[in-house]
C-alpha cells in the first residue's frame, strides 16, 4: 500500500478509537428532539459555534448542507475557509444515516468508511431556524442557524441549556461568519 494510505488508515484508527471511549449511559442521558421533519431539515445550515473537531479548528464561513437522497442517505457537504474568509477552501462530503427512524433525530455521520459517528439533534426551533447537534460524550457540539448570524439572546439561552446537560461551554467557540 502506498505510504499515504497507511497514514490515513492509522489516523482513522487513532481518531475513531479515541471517540469510541463513550460511556453508553451518556447516549441515554442526552435527549434528542421528539421528531425531525427531514424535508424541512434539509438545506444549508451556518455553523454559528461549536466545540471543534481537529478538522474545524480556525474555520470561517462554515456551512453544513444536507440533501436527502432517494435511498434515504443524507448527502452532506461541509465547507469552510481555513483561518479567514479568503483562506483555503475546505470541502468534505460525509454521509448521514438515520439511526432512529421513529424520530429522525438520531443520525450516524460517516466521514471515513467504515466508521460512523453519533449525530444527535438535541434542539431544533419549531420553525427550523436553528438547531443544535450533540455528541454523546459531550466532546463535540454544533450550534447552527439558517442565517449566518444568530440573535445573541437566543445564543446565550442555547449555551445555558448546553451547560445544564453537561457541556463545558468554555470549550464552545464561535465560528466567524464574514460574508
Amino acid at each position: 500500500m502506498p505510504y499515504r494510505l497507511h497514514i490515513i488508515i492509522l489516523f482513522n484508527i487513532i481518531f475513531f478509537s479515541c471517540n469510541r471511549q463513550i460511556n453508553n449511559n451518556d447516549q441515554e442521558i442526552m435527549k434528542t428532539v421528539k421528531y425531525v421533519d427531514l424535508k424541512r431539515y434539509m438545506g444549508d445550515w451556518y455553523v454559528i459555534a461549536n466545540i471543534p473537531t481537529f478538522i474545524e479548528k480556525n474555520a470561517t464561513n462554515a456551512i453544513e448542507s444536507y440533501k436527502l437522497a432517494s435511498n434515504g442517505v443524507i448527502e452532506t457537504t461541509f465547507s469552510f475557509f481555513k483561518g479567514a474568509p479568503d483562506g483555503e477552501k475546505k470541502v468534505y462530503h460525509p454521509k448521514g444515516f438515520i439511526y432512529n427512524k421513529k424520530t429522525n433525530a438520531e443520525w450516524r455521520m460517516q466521514f471515513f468508511w467504515p466508521f460512523k459517528m453519533p449525530f444527535l439533534i438535541i434542539d431544533l426551533d419549531e420553525d427550523y431556524s436553528y438547531t443544535v447537534i450533540g455528541y454523546p460524550s459531550r466532546k463535540y457540539v454544533w450550534i447552527m442557524s439558517r442565517e449566518p448570524i444568530m440573535d445573541e439572546k437566543r445564543y446565550n439561552i442555547i449555551l445555558d441549556e448546553l451547560s445544564e446537560i453537561g457541556y463545558d461551554i468554555t470549550q464552545i467557540k464561535k465560528v466567524p461568519q464574514i460574508w
